[in-house]
């Protein structure tokens, strides 16, 4: 058995053009742009709310007050096999 290493430096850019991948570069600013924009909104407004909703869109807020609540009521459940204090 015979094995071989190829080290190949390129930039991603050259990574990407090889294996064929569309350029997202452009895409990405623009998402950038918008959450920037979104964040910077929200914090004009002093509404913590608000910047939530800017940091974690379509129903994200919602979905962290459901995972803190679901974790403070496994916090305070005792387990079956734990002792009564």
């Amino acid at each position: 058995m015979v094995k071989v290493n190829i080290e190949i430096d390129m930039t991603a850019e050259e990574a990407r053009k090889v294996m064929g991948l569309p350029d997202v570069s452009k895409l990405q600013e623009k998402f950038v742009a918008e959450l920037q924009k979104r964040m910077m909104a929200a914090f004009d407004t002093s509404d913590p709310e608000a910047m939530m909703r800017a940091w974690m869109p379509m129903g994200g807020v919602e979905q962290f007050q459901k995972f803190l609540w679901d974790s403070a009521k496994r916090a305070a459940t005792p387990k079956k096999d734990e002792p009564k204090r």
